[in-house]
């Protein structure tokens, strides 16, 4: 039997060894939480988005065929700036046209509505073809994040969605959205482009308050559509003054397939590059800080575009 004194030394060495144990785990919690913090601070890897806008007209497939065949080699998330199914944005022109060319990457793609869309049913078919990854059947702008970049996709059909001025519910989302989500770097996409050379439709000055919000974000990029033509235009302001330092830098890919290329009138300040006579799509690798683009051409084709650039 053990005495008195021996019994409580050995429990004043248990109490030495838990305290000492104690002391040793507090001393390694600021080192666990600087690891966890370089952890966090691991930048995000590169992401690709690749797309077009005005993709599958219904009497005559081969634009679409032809762009289709470029993202199958293109890994990455699929922007469709609009106008996706010609004529009317139907169910069975969605399903006999879009479906069979650019259909095949759906699981992976992002879609914008266009104004054809909304030809018929209010855009219903559009809906209905992507379901969730269109965002809210009823708004059709939504965002997401890709890599480090923070992606908005917006609906240009204004008068579908209550207007798009700063007031209205859709310019209201936008500013709550990008107050949100403050990344680094930030890229929006819609149909119609308020720059443009195209002799078609031009400058849609209707689409200035989704800019003027978008630029006083901070935001980086903008892709839209609608003018069947390829054009870059330097980073600018929302009133088509050249800002190196913050401006936006549009790009209009309406070269997604549609059957009826179309001339450019008189150059747009800012403009860069341009083309109207091949399909094709823009490819842009996003950077933790910056990007780079390049205009994929459809086979036979020799045009195409490519440079980089850094985020705000």
């Amino acid at each position: 039997m053990l005495k008195r004194s021996a019994v409580v030394g050995i429990m004043l060495l248990s109490l030495l060894r838990m305290v000492r144990a104690a002391d040793g785990k507090q001393s390694q919690d600021p080192d666990e939480r600087s690891k966890a913090k370089v952890f966090a601070a691991v930048p995000q890897p590169d992401a690709v988005l690749v797309g077009a806008g005005d993709i599958a007209s219904c009497d005559d497939l081969a634009g679409a065929e032809a762009t289709a065949k470029l993202i199958e080699k293109i890994p990455g998330t699929v922007f469709a700036a609009g106008d996706l199914a010609y004529p009317d944005g139907s169910e069975e022109q969605f399903a006999k046209c879009y479906d069979p060319t650019w259909g095949r990457f759906k699981d992976r793609t992002r879609p914008s509505p266009g104004n054809h869309e909304y030809h018929v049913g209010g855009a219903s078919a559009y809906s209905r073809y992507f379901g969730a990854a269109a965002g809210d059947s009823k708004k059709g702008y939504y965002s997401y994040e890709l890599g480090a970049w923070h992606i908005v996709v917006l609906n240009s059909e204004c008068k579908e969605v209550g207007g798009c001025d700063a007031a209205s519910p859709e310019g209201q989302w936008l500013k709550q959205d990008l107050a949100e989500h403050s990344a680094e770097c930030t890229l929006a996409y819609w149909h119609k482009p308020l720059f443009s050379s195209g002799e078609k439709h031009g400058n849609d000055l209707e689409m200035k308050p989704f800019w003027q919000t978008l630029y006083a974000a901070n935001a980086d990029l903008v892709i839209n559509g609608h003018d069947h033509d390829y054009e870059r235009f330097a980073p600018q302001d929302p009133d088509a003054k050249a800002d190196s330092a913050r401006g936006i830098r549009e790009f209009v890919v309406g070269s997604g397939g549609k059957n009826s290329h179309r001339t450019f009138g008189p150059s747009k300040p800012n403009s860069e590059s341009r083309n109207a006579d091949t399909f094709g799509v823009l490819k842009l690798t996003l950077h933790p800080q910056g990007y780079d683009w390049e205009f994929v051409p459809q086979a036979g084709k020799t045009f195409t575009d490519s440079g980089s650039g850094v985020c705000h």
